[in-house]
Parts: structure tokens; C-alpha cells; sequence
């Protein structure tokens, strides 16, 4: 065992301390590139020289003396026999105050015109791991605005929150809702996948400068490579956990989810690993919860990050893979209702779908009533409102039937929310107390 460790720390040395030596393209497979004659780690970037300059590239894999290289950029201009050369080093971002305020690419560079941004700190992208028994306990609520989430549906500063939704069913207002609602003192937003002109949108009209003044915005749209898609998701991560460190808390947006593990399919079968669920290969389902477990409370005396992730549920199917594996990793689920946003009920929360599983541990006993209170109420109308609008339903059969139904538009008119009209937290409260107290008065006068 001691000859084999000697020999192990041989190799690890020649490795380092070895002259970079060059190697060459031998093929091109759709975005991969396969390189032989050189040796990098995974991970490590590459220059592969092109006919209109070089290239940056990452090891994304290696099968015997072959390396798999993914582009972070648009594949043009490579010939066969190509120059690679080994950089030996990985993707680092720039971090500090200097970011509020600007919006930057996957790898840190400035998207906004704004000039470049200096740092004399650095990020890794991969962040580092958090031992579970030092995270501070999610103790506090946070206000992000939104009267529906923070009445029925309170989240806790450090809880890590599902938003799930279809196409066109308003998430990314929500999510400009909460960024200028909320009471954390920094804002990250990841706008992955999403197309370009939605990106220009959801930052001057959506974000607005008084939420853009205290956020910092990292854009991949969806022309971007998938290597790109994926580190525009760590990159927004290593931002967040940065301002945690600087005892800060953070509100994080990340759209989507889903992109970034679309992103990892491509790469993944790109370099041959086998599909397994819908098409997803297990790596997928691997970086999912890796990826997650980066926000949230850091140890006792840091900040904290509480964090949204949209997911696309395809067709408006809750049982998709990444949607299924979302659920199980994440500390809640706010489900946004595409029949409700076709009846012009904004924001489209379905709160009989929707859960927050940290909610029991930062709001009072009372406060948790009510919100039961009115999350049965509207179920019992959902349930029975074919019976109702049909007329098939007689008055006075059912107690809670009448109380729902009479409440109906109270209840609709506290759910729903202008796009630029914030409501805090202790006005939300003060509104579902209202609302209660009316649906007990309705009661006693027997609906």
C-alpha cells in the first residue's frame, strides 16, 4: 500500500508540475470535440485554435488517451487536426459589490454595456459544500410581496422553493413581483434558456430600476451553448453564496430548472452516456440535488439564501421527470395554474396545489389556521363549482358549501395582485385576518 501511494503521488506530481504540451482535433461530433495528444482534467479549460481565432473549451470527458471538449461558445471556423492546448486552470467569476446593478453572461462577463467589471475577488464556480449539521435553522419568514405567498403560503429566509409552471401562465412577472417586493438585501437572477428578448424585457419592464438597482442579473438565453446554460446556473450560484458569506440574505430567482438539466442531457449524451428516464441520462438526476443544496442558510452568523427555481412542466404534466425530482428536493412547491391565468386571475397561484413545507416553522399557530381556513374553503369550491355554475346544487346542503360560495369573491379578489403593487408581509396578514373575520360573521348569519 505505501509503494502505491508513493507511485499515486508520482503521477499526481508529474501531472502538475508537467510542461503543457498540445494536442490535436481529431473529431467533431455535433457540439463535442474529441482531442487526443494532450492531458487535462475534467473541468479544465482548453484553447482550441480556429480559423478565426481561438476557441475556449471544457473537458467535460475523457475515454483512454481520447478528451471530450464542449465549446462555451458558437462552433465555427475548426479544422480537422486542430491545435488543442491545455490551460490548466477552471472557470473563475469576478464577485463584489461591483456586480449590483449589472447583468453578465454565464462566465462573468458584462452583457449591459456598462463597462468591465473590476474585482480584485474571485469565485469558484463549483462553490463550496456546506456540512448540514452547521446550517443555521430557518427560523424567520421572508417577505417577498406577494400577498398569496405570504399569507397562505409563507416562506422562510433559507428555504428553497419550487415554482411551477407552464408556458405563458405569468412566472416570469411573479418572479419580477417578488424581486421588487421582497425585504432581502440582495437579489441574483438567473435567466437561463429563456429567449433573448424575454431577457431584455424581464429587466426594463419587468425588474424596473428600482429592482434592478439591488439585484444582479446573469442571462444565457437559449441561443447560448448548453456548457454556457450550465455555468450561467453556477454562476448565479457562486454570486449568491458570496453575498450569503458577507452576511447578507439573498433572494435567488432561478429560471429554470429545467433548462439547466436540459443542458446536462445534452452534454451527457453528447459524450455517450445512456438516456434512462424520458430521455434524461442519471447524471441529470445527479447535479439536480447538488446544484440545490448550494442555497440556503449558511452556518450560524452568515446570511442567508432563499431561493425560487421555476420549473417548465411540459404540456402542464406536475408528473414530468425534472418536475417529479424537483419536488422531492426542494422545501416546497408554489404551482401556477394556466386555467386561472386564462380567466385573467393574477398571479395565477393554485394554493390547493401549492405547499411550503417551512411554513409551520416561521409563522404562528394562528396564522397557520387561517391560512388552512381559506385553503379548505377554496378546495370546497373548486371541487363542487361544476355542481354550482350547472344550478344542480340546492342552498343549504352543505354548510361549508354556502360559506364557500359566498365567500368566492372575497377570497378571489385577496388572491389576485397587480404586477406593481406590493403588499409586505404584516398588510398580507392583516387582510387574511380580515377575510376570516368575514367568513365567520358569513357563518353565523348561516352563509
Amino acid at each position: 500500500m505505501d509503494l502505491l501511494q508513493k507511485f499515486q503521488k508520482i503521477e499526481v506530481g508529474q501531472l502538475r508540475s508537467s510542461p503543457t504540451v498540445a494536442g490535436k482535433l481529431t473529431r467533431v461530433v455535433g457540439l463535442t470535440l474529441e482531442a487526443i495528444g494532450c492531458r487535462a482534467s475534467v473541468g479544465s479549460l482548453c484553447r482550441v485554435e480556429t480559423l478565426e481565432g481561438e476557441l475556449e473549451a471544457e473537458v467535460v470527458g475523457f475515454s483512454g488517451e481520447k478528451l471530450y471538449l464542449m465549446p462555451s461558445e458558437q462552433l465555427t471556423g475548426v479544422l480537422p487536426g486542430a491545435r488543442v492546448i491545455p490551460m490548466n486552470q477552471q472557470h473563475g467569476i469576478p464577485v463584489g459589490p461591483q456586480l449590483l446593478g449589472r447583468v453578465i453572461d454565464g462566465l462573468g462577463q458584462p452583457l449591459d454595456g456598462l463597462g468591465d467589471i473590476v474585482s480584485h475577488e474571485q469565485a469558484r464556480l463549483s462553490g463550496e459544500r456546506i456540512n448540514p449539521m452547521l446550517r443555521a435553522t430557518i427560523r424567520k419568514p421572508l417577505d417577498v410581496g406577494v400577498q398569496a405567498i405570504n399569507s397562505v403560503l409563507t416562506v422562510g429566509q433559507g428555504q428553497r422553493m419550487g415554482l411551477f409552471a407552464g408556458s405563458g401562465v405569468g412566472k416570469s412577472v411573479l418572479l419580477g413581483m417578488m424581486t421588487r417586493g421582497t425585504t432581502a438585501d440582495v437579489v441574483v437572477v438567473g435567466l437561463i434558456g429563456e429567449r433573448g428578448r424575454e431577457v431584455k424585457e424581464f429587466i426594463d419592464e419587468i425588474l424596473g430600476e428600482e429592482g434592478r438597482a439591488r439585484s444582479v442579473v446573469v442571462a444565457a438565453p437559449a441561443d447560448a451553448s448548453p456548457l454556457m446554460r450550465m455555468k450561467g446556473c453556477d454562476t448565479t450560484l457562486a454570486i449568491a453564496e458570496y453575498f450569503r458569506d458577507q452576511g447578507l440574505n439573498v433572494l435567488l430567482l432561478m429560471d429554470s430548472l429545467t433548462r439547466y438539466a436540459q443542458a446536462q442531457r445534452e452534454i451527457a449524451l453528447a459524450i455517450g452516456e445512456p438516456p434512462a428516464t424520458k430521455g434524461y441520462p442519471p447524471s441529470v438526476f445527479a447535479k439536480l440535488p447538488r446544484l440545490v443544496e448550494r442555497a440556503g442558510n449558511g452556518p450560524e452568523g452568515q446570511g442567508s439564501i432563499t431561493a425560487f427555481f421555476t420549473v417548465l412542466t411540459e404540456g402542464d404534466d406536475l408528473q414530468d421527470p425534472i418536475a417529479d425530482a424537483a419536488r422531492a428536493i426542494l422545501d416546497g412547491h408554489i404551482v401556477l395554474s394556466r386555467e386561472l391565468a386564462d380567466s385573467g386571475h393574477y398571479p395565477a397561484i393554485d394554493i390547493e396545489k401549492s405547499i411550503s413545507r417551512v411554513m409551520p416553522a416561521v409563522t404562528t399557530e394562528e396564522h397557520q389556521q387561517m391560512a388552512r381556513t381559506l385553503k379548505m374553503l377554496y378546495a370546497v369550491y373548486q371541487q363542487n363549482r361544476d355542481l354550482i355554475n350547472l344550478g344542480a346544487y340546492q342552498r343549504g346542503s352543505d354548510p361549508r358549501i354556502d360559506l364557500a360560495t359566498s365567500l368566492k369573491p372575497q377570497m378571489d379578489q385577496f388572491l389576485q395582485q397587480g404586477m406593481k403593487h406590493v403588499i409586505n408581509f404584516d398588510t398580507s396578514l392583516a387582510n387574511l385576518q380580515q377575510l376570516m373575520q368575514t367568513a365567520q360573521r358569513q357563518s353565523a348569519q348561516g352563509g
